[in-house]
């Protein structure tokens, strides 16, 4: 490493499925980066918590983990989640808690259609759908309160307790209305459900009202969640920044990634924002295990994660570096080197050396 290479730590945990794959390439992809950048270098750490290892020591990470964690810069996670372990057993194992202690209260999924992808909405260009969307990532529909009795009798009873409290919904808020502050249509929605979830969500509408005032500059809407699907359909133009809860947030960016023209697209970033502990950073498709290890995935969502990492852990001082890489993501797209899913042939390792090698070249001119 030269005197003039920064280094940044990240832990990676591969999970399950794809998660494998996709890491593997986004870990060469920021290399090669680093290399052609010149000014850093990632030392990555791996973890071997998967649900394989899960049903052979019956854990999915140490007591200590946590601590192990907090002494990276950032965290890239590929996926969790594999048939023979309930779902609800492998997120709360894993990826939930990891949110939860590193205090990532906030949850970033940009959408838009990528040069070279085809969106399945007929009139829809990359002009029409460009938008970023703020979850809620700490409280709310996943906050895990609740509890099951009776659980083996016919009259079990189980509840699951939404969770909105004052200072969740103010500080993501804020970091929404800062978020369509920084974007040039500065226009922010809002989804909420208050017409029939009369608590925590007429909460939610409420701090939103008062936290709105504070950003004169900023138009802003609100929609009903299920009005909200109808919206992203028809009229995608319409829509720039997007807050939304949780569970809402989690089955919108799904939609989402589906309008901008695959799931193996869309990045995502598990902020804190105060930077107290790293963040994590993980593509949103899971760990499909009907295309595990053939090496078909694909693997723009997860260099796109990468992009983002890059972004966070640099402060600023690495925003060349981040643009080089999504313009050469968008290179190779647009040169038709794509996997099945964006109607390509290519395979995983095809995309990921197509990148490299445009990584080069790009960094190459600047």
């Amino acid at each position: 490493m030269s005197s003039t290479e920064k280094p940044y730590r990240v832990a990676c945990i591969p999970g399950d499925g794809i998660g494998v794959d996709i890491t593997d390439a986004a870990i060469q992809v920021l290399n090669k980066l680093a290399e052609a950048a010149g000014n850093f270098k990632f030392d990555f750490v791996h973890f071997d918590w998967s649900s394989k290892n899960f049903k052979e020591r019956g854990w999915y990470m140490p007591e200590d983990g946590m601590e192990q964690l907090k002494k990276h810069d950032a965290i890239y996670f590929g996926a969790v989640g594999w048939p023979d372990v309930p779902d609800h057993i492998s997120l709360w194992g894993l990826i939930l808690p990891i949110r939860k202690s590193m205090n990532q209260y906030v949850n970033v999924r940009p959408t838009r259609i990528l040069r070279g992808t085809e969106a399945p909405l007929k009139k829809c260009g990359p002009k029409d759908l460009d938008w970023v969307i703020v979850r809620e990532n700490s409280e709310g529909e996943y906050a895990g309160q609740g509890g099951t009795t009776h659980d083996h009798a016919a009259y079990a009873v189980a509840t699951e307790v939404a969770i909105f409290t004052a200072i969740g919904i103010d500080r993501i808020m804020r970091f929404a209305f800062e978020t369509a502050l920084s974007r040039p249509r500065k226009k922010l929605t809002m989804v909420t459900k208050s017409n029939a979830q009369r608590h925590g969500m007429v909460l939610w509408d409420k701090v939103f009202d008062q936290v709105a005032k504070d950003y004169p500059d900023v138009e802003w809407d609100k929609m009903l969640v299920d009005a909200m699907t109808v919206r992203m359909v028809l009229h995608p133009q319409t829509l720039d920044t997007i807050v939304a809860t949780n569970l809402h947030a989690d089955i919108l960016s799904d939609l989402a990634a589906a309008l901008s023209g695959s799931i193996g697209i869309a990045p995502s970033s598990n902020l804190d924002p105060t930077r107290g502990c790293p963040s994590m950073f993980e593509p949103i498709h899971g760990s499909a295990p009907d295309i595990a290890g053939k090496g078909i995935a694909n693997p723009v969502g997860a260099f796109w994660s990468a992009a983002e990492m890059v972004r966070w852990v640099g402060k600023g001082e690495l925003e060349e570096a981040a643009d080089a890489l999504m313009l050469a993501i968008e290179n190779v797209t647009e040169a038709g080197i794509k996997t099945k899913d964006l109607g390509g042939d290519k395979n995983t390792k095809e995309v990921t050396e197509a990148v490299c090698k445009e990584i080069e070249k790009v960094l190459r001119k600047s």
